[in-house]
């Protein structure tokens, strides 16, 4: 018999994105949505593909929410998905070989290309993007800060080679409060570890972040969006180290 999997999604006002998530992970044995308290259709949409459907708030940070949802499979062997991506017929087909052949090791790491600007971005700092989101939750528990949780998985890990595709903006005006939102939470969590920023960095990181994202990483082969790309993360890298920066100075004055 093939190994069951819980497909695992958190959500929160995702009634935009959420339906073709779950149409992505109908070959699952079953599906959890843990909701955040969503105030759209989110859970309506939930329930109609059939998912079991939970709400947890107040919102407890992503590791102690996504290790929740965990916690209410019925079934060990998980594939966790966010609202915003799909499991490809290609990706589909790898999990099911693997499944039933019984799986060798103890979690995979699913290459994720994400779609931005009309393209599939297969360079820079966003290729390929390796998520550990297909284990076994005996093994694996989520860890990290306030926005850069991971699976953590002691045993073995193997690589799968299909991909998993993540719409992560509507558009870049998206982006942009997106960036401004996970700046100001990396400075703050990074200010209270003791980290410092020198105004050099204000300079040279996000100099470095171009370079490596255009050059060194081939954004240049996908033309303007590509450029956008590599400049959007630089503005990323300037404004965290900005932020930092800022804390710092404000916080001696």
């Amino acid at each position: 018999m093939k190994t069951p999997i819980s497909a695992v999604l958190m959500t929160l006002n995702e009634e935009v994105r959420l339906g073709a998530a779950l149409a992505s992970v109908a070959f699952c044995d079953e599906t959890i949505v843990l909701d955040a308290g969503s105030t759209d259709r989110t859970r309506d949409i939930a329930h109609a593909f059939g998912a079991r459907v939970h709400v947890n708030t107040p919102w407890p940070g992503y590791v102690a929410q996504r290790n929740m949802a965990l916690d209410l499979a019925r079934h060990d062997w998980v594939l966790v998905l966010d609202a915003d991506e799909r499991v490809t017929a290609a990706l589909r087909a790898e999990v099911e070989r693997l499944r039933a052949a019984g799986f060798e090791c103890d979690g995979y790491r699913i290459p994720r290309v994400a779609h931005y600007l009309g393209r599939w971005i297969r360079a820079t700092d966003w290729y390929p993007d390796p998520q550990l989101r297909l284990f076994d939750r005996r093994q694996g528990r989520w860890v990290g800060s306030l926005i850069h949780e991971s699976v953590r998985v002691p045993g073995r890990v193997g690589r799968l080679r299909a991909e998993l595709e993540h719409i992560p903006y509507f558009d870049l005006a998206d982006h942009l409060r997106r960036i401004d939102r996970y700046t100001t939470l990396w400075a703050e969590e990074a200010h209270a570890r003791g980290r410092h920023a020198y105004a050099a960095e204000l300079f040279l990181t996000p100099m470095w972040a171009f370079l490596r994202n255009y050059v060194i990483r081939r954004g240049a082969v996908l033309g303007t969006v590509g450029l956008t790309v590599s400049t959007v993360n630089a503005f990323y890298t300037y404004l965290k180290v900005a932020k930092l920066y800022q804390l710092a100075n404000e916080r001696q004055g």
